[in-house]
């Protein structure tokens, strides 16, 4: 199993500025609402993704809630790349860090 942080851990990253964000909920709800700067991985780029992301930039992976992150994080992890899975994931940061959030404008 991959790496699982705290909602902490992952502000504190997040904050560094050192970790990619990896977002793979689906495009309705990548839409409606994600992390700042957050790449949105699909199965539909998944190829270019791997061509293009840096391998030795650790990814934070994130879900709905923390449970499909950690297989997704693991397979990423098989590819090569520093992935961890973020505990609680989107919804936990929508209600205590808001303010890493990018949303459509109302």
């Amino acid at each position: 199993m991959p790496e699982r942080i705290s909602a902490q851990e992952g502000k504190a990253r997040f904050d560094a500025g050192e970790s990619l964000f990896v977002d793979i909920r689906d495009p309705h709800s990548y839409a409606a609402g994600h992390l700042r700067d957050a790449v949105h991985l699909t199965n539909a780029n998944v190829d270019q993704f791997l061509a293009d992301t840096d391998k030795g930039l650790p990814l934070v992976v994130y879900c709905y809630h923390g449970n499909s992150s950690q297989g997704a994080a693991d397979w990423l992890t098989e590819q090569g790349f520093q992935a961890v899975s973020l505990d609680g994931g989107y919804e936990v940061f929508k209600q205590q860090f808001p303010d890493t959030l990018e949303t459509p404008e109302a």
